[in-house]
């Protein structure tokens, strides 16, 4: 997502020195949230935000049909309105990505998830928002477009990172609905036009998450939606609620087609697109079925976690970094365990402050 918020609180961020008091009145809970950014592991970094967290209204005021109309909405928010910016477009990319669901021998549901791409740095955002579901969501800074090794290290940098409260790549919420978003084989991109609130495909993981429980839930709210391709590509998306439901959601010639699937990796699985993507000598996919299948669709944690770890993909020199980060999220009891680039010794699990208060 190249550029998406280029220009986003260089200017905000001076006027705040110059007027800092009045403006910090009415950003506290941005401030409180850019404070709160912490490094986890070498490409990751976490930021908790309790509050208003701009997306209410965003919807109000339609959505936004590009990279371009986010990243005006999101300035103008994260700048209350004192800044009002030139939105870029998103250059294309491709990253590469898995997924699987399976039931626990308890009956619980568990899904893991591989992010993969030629280079990320992730962030993990915790959000309690005064509307909406509590969330744990990820997103790769590096789709900022602030610079090649940019990271959100100090007040300016860490504010600007507040920017993923409108974006993610993959996530849990309070509910236990899980939601990755993983490239879908081509270059046919997503651009429906029904009149409908509009939002393109990482901005609409942020609205299923903030008020879908379960996948049923989850696929209206798509329907009442027109959805947008990101970063000039196809997508589609893992869907699981913790009934152990699991589909995948593919747009072909604008419309959506649901499948229902444990496992999905990068190629269409409609039967109108079936295979188209999948490319010579990648059995991810193939791999994951094969180990679902001979498990009856039941493990437990460490059975998925291995699964999910031994489709993940190791750095090639000079081109691919590999898997960026990979998640185990448990969607009976919502909690999320990361891993970043690969080190597997070194788990970070979250649970839910909505559930620990029950």
């Amino acid at each position: 997502m190249k550029k998406i918020v280029k220009t986003i609180l260089w200017s905000v961020l001076a006027f705040a020195l110059l007027f800092e008091g009045n403006v910090w009145a009415q950003v506290d809970p941005l401030e409180k949230g850019a404070m709160s950014v912490k490094k986890l592991d070498d490409g990751l970094y976490y930021m908790e935000y309790k509050g208003d967290d701009g997306f209410a209204e965003l919807m109000e005021n339609g959505g936004g049909r590009s990279a371009s109309e986010l990243s005006e909405y999101v300035t103008r928010f994260l700048s209350k309105g004192f800044y009002n910016p030139k939105g870029g477009n998103p250059a294309p990319a491709k990253y590469g990505c898995s997924a699987l669901t399976v039931r626990t021998p308890e009956g619980g549901t568990l899904m893991g998830r591989n992010f993969d791409f030629t280079s990320a740095t992730g962030i993990v955002l915790h959000t309690i928002p005064d509307q909406g579901y509590e969330t744990y969501t990820t997103f790769n800074l590096n789709f900022l477009g602030f610079g090649d090794g940019w990271v959100p290290e100090g007040f300016k940098n860490q504010y600007m990172a507040l920017s993923v409260l409108f974006f993610a790549l993959d996530g849990i919420n309070e509910k236990g609905l899980a939601v990755a978003d993983l490239m879908a084989g081509d270059t046919v991109q997503t651009h429906q036009d029904r009149g409908k609130p509009a939002l393109t495909t990482t901005s609409a993981i942020c609205y299923l998450l903030k008020n879908a429980a379960t996948v049923d839930e989850a696929l209206d709210l798509l329907r009442g939606i027109d959805m947008n391709s990101d970063i000039g590509a196809a997508h589609h998306y893992a869907i699981s609620d913790v009934s152990g439901r699991s589909v995948v959601v593919e747009y072909v010639d604008n419309n959506m087609e649901v499948v229902e699937s444990a496992a999905v990796a990068n190629h269409y699985l409609c039967a109108s697109k079936l295979n188209v993507g999948l490319k010579e000598g990648d059995h991810r996919y193939e791999f994951l079925c094969s180990q679902f299948d001979a498990a009856g669709g039941i493990m437990d944690k460490q059975q998925l976690t291995q699964a999910i770890v031994s489709v993940s993909l190791p750095p090639m020199e000079g081109r691919h970094m590999g898997t960026a980060w990979t998640l185990v999220m448990d969607l009976t009891n919502p909690s999320i365990t990361y891993y970043s680039r690969r080190h597997f010794d070194k788990p970070f699990h979250f649970e839910f402050e909505s559930n620990s208060e029950k």
